[in-house]
């Protein structure tokens, strides 16, 4: 028996109803600009709501016995797909051609923050407020696929979170739904506290309303050609910095956080090595670029090591300033920690911090057995003892995850790419990240520029990376579509 789809598509509907809602918000902010553009987003809104309402009457009550495993892969990978297809309406009445606008839009929702787009300063607001909108609902979706989806789908390790967190996760609320609005509520506050901090710091009111909405999404969309490299207070950048750090951490222990139990946070390992990990890295490039002379001064130095290091290691994709240009060390730096990301059901993108402790957990005791054939040696992440199904899919995450990065390469040096550029386009689109390395893609470019089949195949890659993999294969699995 085949897989029934009718479920997925009413539940599309009613997806594709709430975004055609989202776009009436750019549409109010052109009105209100007194900008033409205003129809775009209008259009947009009445052909998305229409497809939505048809699906939401075509299918009945196809919703009332809810959705199964299987139907929930095939909803979430439909999702990705579907709604950037969508989103990629409003640039096409700005005359982008349609491979463009596909890009901006796959690159919003997975919130990887990769453009084609340039002038932004100079850009219609509307347009600069979808683009952010774009990623602002993408990040609380990839958390609800996070912590609520993929660990029930034992994906590539991702079951990791609920054996760690279910019982604490569990305590804070009883069913899926109420988790959903708690992190909703949640995603809403820290996008409002990092909007309220940005325009105090003196920013424009718009300014703060777009980065704050990219920020707490580590989505990294900015309205502005040089980034945060266009803001010059100090302050800006700091509470970018600390708004990115928390993007980059549990949603759950932040909920959790928040209802007066802060000290979850540290005890969680994963936390632990990622603050670790950009510390010591962000202090490492401090005294690199004192030494150096690539910095005015040590406040400044600090502030640029702090801010690259964590918008590259947690997928933001911001840029303060070209930190290519800071010498080989750093560009070899930089295109490590496109694979790192944060921590497992934050919005970042990557292989993510617990995978890799899962991973050396289990290279260390795979090397004391070697020592000691007889010893028993389990595996643990924190207090609880790894299964050996845990690591193994943890392990198969990690070498589909290169894999993929390397076949992409491949492909991307078909189309006559340099080597730096193939490898850093394949490994930040595949970890969600931003700016690729090299003069074409890097912090001072964009990816404008490469041909039509390469930006479609990037489109790919970043909705792949974003679906954590797995989800995607196994659509491709015969037995999937049948009992």
């Amino acid at each position: 028996m085949l897989v029934s789809i009718r479920p997925v598509l009413s539940v599309l509907g009613y997806l594709y109803v709430g975004l055609a809602a989202a776009m009436l918000v750019p549409a109010f902010v052109d009105v209100v600009s007194r900008n033409a553009d205003w129809q775009a987003f209008i259009i947009s809104s009445l052909i998305t709501g229409l497809v939505g309402m048809l699906l939401i009457v075509a299918m009945g009550g196809a919703l009332r016995d809810g959705l199964d495993t299987r139907q929930t892969f095939i909803l979430t990978t439909l999702c990705w797909v579907s709604l950037p297809a969508f989103g990629a309406l409003p640039f096409l009445w700005l005359g982008i051609a349609y491979v463009d606008a596909a890009f901006e839009a796959v690159s919003g929702f997975t919130t990887t923050g990769s453009t084609v787009l340039t002038g932004l300063d100079s850009l219609p607001p509307g347009l600069l407020v979808w683009r952010s909108l774009m990623q602002w609902m993408g990040g609380v979706g990839i958390v609800v696929m996070a912590i609520v989806l993929l660990p029930f789908l034992r994906i590539g390790g991702m079951q990791l979170f609920q054996t760690e967190s279910s019982d604490q996760s569990e305590k804070i609320v009883s069913r899926s739904i109420e988790l959903i609005r708690l992190i909703s509520l949640t995603y809403l506050f820290l996008t409002s506290l990092c909007i309220v901090l940005y325009w105090f710091s003196g920013m424009t009111m718009f300014d703060a309303f777009n980065h704050g909405l990219t920020t707490i999404a580590t989505g990294g969309y900015s309205t502005h050609d040089n980034s945060f490299g266009y803001f010059t207070n100090p302050v800006t950048g700091w509470i970018a910095v600390v708004f990115m750090i928390v993007g980059a951490l549990p949603f759950v222990l932040i909920i959790q956080a928040l209802r007066g139990q802060p000290l979850l946070l540290w005890r969680d390992p994963q936390v632990r090595a990622f603050l670790w990990l950009v510390g010591l890295i962000s202090l490492a490039l401090t005294i690199y670029l004192g030494t150096s002379g690539n910095a005015d001064s040590f406040g400044s130095a600090i502030l640029q090591s702090a801010f690259n290091v964590i918008s590259v290691v947690t997928g933001t994709g911001y840029a303060m300033g070209d930190y290519t240009s800071w010498g080989a060390p750093v560009i070899g730096l930089a295109f490590l920690l496109k694979f790192v990301g944060g921590c497992t059901g934050s919005t970042t993108g990557g292989i993510k911090v617990f995978r890799f402790l899962v991973f050396f957990g289990t290279v260390i005791a795979h090397m004391r057995r070697m020592v000691r054939p007889n010893r028993v040696i389990s595996v643990s992440y924190g207090n609880t003892h790894l299964t050996p199904e845990l690591t193994f899919s943890v392990l198969a995450f990690l070498v589909v995850y290169i894999g993929t990065v390397g076949i992409l390469t491949l492909i991307l040096s078909l189309f006559h790419l340099d080597l730096v550029t193939a490898v850093s386009a394949a490994a930040t689109s595949v970890g969600n990240v931003g700016p690729g390395l090299g003069t074409m893609i890097g912090p001072s470019g964009n990816f404008a520029a490469l041909p039509d089949p390469v930006k479609w195949i990037l489109c790919s890659a970043m909705l792949l990376g974003r679906l954590e993999l797995f989800t995607v294969l196994i659509l491709l699995d015969p037995d999937f579509w049948s009992k």
